[in-house]
């Protein structure tokens, strides 16, 4: 990719409008959309994910969209290479690669100078089940003798964390901290994020989440739970078909789902900003300003300067 033209990625919370920005950039720019989105990468999660159907893509080539079944475990490690393949190949055919996705690790993954630690399924699991049966504040307590660098930088509520820096410890010896992602890019990348006022994303939230139910999500995931949804390690928590899945099984009421899915989205977009929020390489518009598609040309002809 030397003298290529730098990657542009659309980053920000959920609801904000990435996916029509990135449409309108990657038409154009001459571009091809690669998804940065982790559960948009499993086939049949279209209507609570907000995957944009095929007929409204205007012909632009998108990626990363629909290469896992439900019952399998999304991998950061997988989708870095793959998404990396896909970015090059786009410049390499002469067209701009537009990376777009709320998911911050991935996003991470697939722009910044980042080696992913090892992973065993084994190891993994082995720490899973200690955490069930001693306990996750003695797991916690394991992870501050052997790694309290990664132990201060993990919330010692999160077993999913925590368990992964006990397999990256084993695994390598090296602590989990030196494996996070540094702030330089791979290649060259512009990256915009979008933001909203709290009170309209916030209320854009609960109308989706609405939307998501009248469009037919209970039916999408019975369908999906036909082909393993519940056995999918990733999938089967997803906020929505965490919740619609309780519905089904009678242990929520569809307005109580929906109301759990409304509060755990809004919830997920605070860790999403977190996430966001102190990379100084982002150029942040507000996605409700009229010139939002100017702005961005702008910031992407100026190399990522606000």
């Amino acid at each position: 990719m030397t003298g290529a033209p730098p990657i542009v990625a659309i980053v920000g919370a959920t609801a904000t409008g990435k996916s029509a920005l990135a449409l309108h950039l990657a038409e154009s720019l001459g571009g091809e959309i690669v998804n940065a989105d982790a559960l948009q990468l499993y086939r049949g999660m279209d209507i609570g994910t907000a995957k944009l159907p095929v007929g409204e893509r205007r012909g632009i080539p998108h990626h990363q969209l629909d290469v896992l079944d439900v019952e399998e475990e999304a991998s950061v490690a997988a989708y870095q290479h793959a998404a990396r393949a896909d970015l090059d190949a786009i410049a390499a055919r002469g067209r701009r690669p537009v990376l777009v996705g709320g998911s911050g690790l991935y996003v991470r993954a697939a722009l910044d100078a980042l080696d992913i630690p090892p992973t065993d399924p084994a190891v993994r699991s082995r720490w899973e089940a200690f955490v069930e049966e001693e306990g996750l504040a003695t797991a916690y307590a394991r992870l501050r003798s052997i790694d309290p660098a990664a132990a201060a930088s993990i919330l010692a509520t999160n077993a999913r964390r925590i368990v992964r820096a006990l397999e990256v410890n084993e695994l390598t010896g090296a602590s989990f901290v030196a494996a996070l992602p540094q702030r330089a890019y791979r290649v060259p990348s512009v990256t915009i994020g979008l933001r909203v006022e709290r009170s309209i994303l916030d209320e854009r939230i609960g109308r989706r989440a609405e939307g998501m139910w009248a469009a037919g999500l209970i039916e999408e995931v019975a369908a999906l739970a036909a082909r393993g949804l519940r056995e999918g390690r990733t999938a089967r928590k997803a906020i929505g078909y965490q919740q619609a899945l309780a519905q089904l099984d009678g242990t929520l009421a569809q307005s109580d789902a929906i109301t759990a899915t409304t509060l755990a989205t809004r919830r997920y977009v605070r860790r999403q900003e977190s996430w966001f929020r102190p990379d100084p390489r982002i150029a942040w518009l507000d996605a409700a300003a009229p010139d939002l598609e100017a702005r961005a040309a702008a910031i992407v002809a100026a190399g990522g300067r606000a």
